[in-house]
């Protein structure tokens, strides 16, 4: 079929590190429509050094850089090559006091974890005790539900952890910061009510489905659900009445398209705010080889964490 042109603005980069995300598993097993077009290499993020900066001035030789979203990965080649070109307009400096591994342990999942979290703080939430500051996260064994945990705890948030893993994972989660972890079945299930008590001050749900409308309905008056996955189902079977009576906000949450002030902003806080020794406690590192079978676990949820892929071996 020939070579792909190359994005505008491009810019070649030599990769060194990228990460697996749930898309990417679902890109490289084929069993969701993400490649837009073939051929083409999966990995929606990526860190690595400028070869060539082509039209883009804004960074030089040598420069240290990431990039997620934007549909790398997806409308073109992405991460998991030792090389890729890429629109230099939309990449991101490596912040500073962040390795390249650092950047891709937090990768995709993470970004969008904290844009859920800026959401939320946007919309109220504060971790004062007088505030109701109990937060629920769901798929919180998962790169994404793993690092709003940690983030949400370093802050002084009261995390509550659902899983569909709670005694393989219970332990874990409350090392990240979990004051209860809670099975996935609490939220799953559907119910007869269509409003239920109060409990949740906001939520980061990577879950979707019955579990979304679950948390919906348990939220408190004017708290806020940042929505940021559909790992349980797209489907949202809710009604009206937590928005129209409590006042319950529905942030959609996607780390696709980024304005380039909002990533500084994003990697800043991460910067700031994540535990480096809990990040490296939730990574685990492969090669490119590893990435099918990885590819496969992520989707059948055995993978606990965030998954670095090491483009050096």
């Amino acid at each position: 079929m020939g070579e792909l042109p190359a994005p505008a603005g491009s810019t070649l980069i030599n990769v060194t590190y990228s990460s697996l995300n749930y898309k990417d598993g679902l890109a490289v097993t084929g069993k969701g429509r993400i490649l837009r077009r073939l051929p083409i290499v999966p990995g929606i993020d990526l860190a690595g050094e400028v070869v060539e900066s082509g039209e883009n001035d804004r960074f030089q030789t040598g420069d240290e850089v990431i990039l997620t979203g934007w549909g790398m990965g997806e409308e073109f080649s992405g991460g998991y090559a030792s090389m890729a070109r890429v629109n230099g307009t939309r990449l991101q400096p490596l912040p500073n006091g962040i390795t390249a591994r650092q950047a891709m342990a937090i990768g995709t999942a993470g970004f969008t974890a904290m844009l859920s979290l800026l959401a939320l703080e946007d919309h109220g939430l504060t971790p004062a005790a007088e505030n109701h500051n109990e937060v629920v996260v769901t798929g919180a064994a998962g790169g994404l539900g793993s690092m709003a945990i940690a983030l949400l705890s370093a802050l002084g948030y009261r995390v509550v952890a659902s899983t569909g893993r709670t005694e393989q994972q219970g332990d874990y989660l409350r090392y990240l910061g979990a004051t209860e972890v809670i099975p996935r079945e609490v939220l799953s299930v559907p119910a007869d009510k269509l409003l239920e008590s109060e409990r949740w001050a906001g939520a980061i749900d990577s879950v979707g489905g019955e579990t979304l409308a679950s948390v919906l309905r348990q939220t408190r008056a004017h708290g806020s659900v940042a929505a940021c996955g559909l790992a349980g189902g797209s489907n949202l079977p809710t009604t009206v009445l937590p928005f129209i009576l409590r006042g319950v906000n529905l942030l959609g949450i996607t780390a696709v398209k980024c304005e380039p002030d909002l990533c500084e902003r994003v990697w800043g806080r991460l910067a700031k705010d994540l535990d480096m020794e809990k990040l490296e406690t939730l990574t685990q590192v492969i090669s490119l080889h590893d990435v099918p079978q990885a590819s496969k676990d992520i989707l059948a949820g055995q993978v606990r964490g965030r998954i670095v892929v090491d483009l050096n071996v």
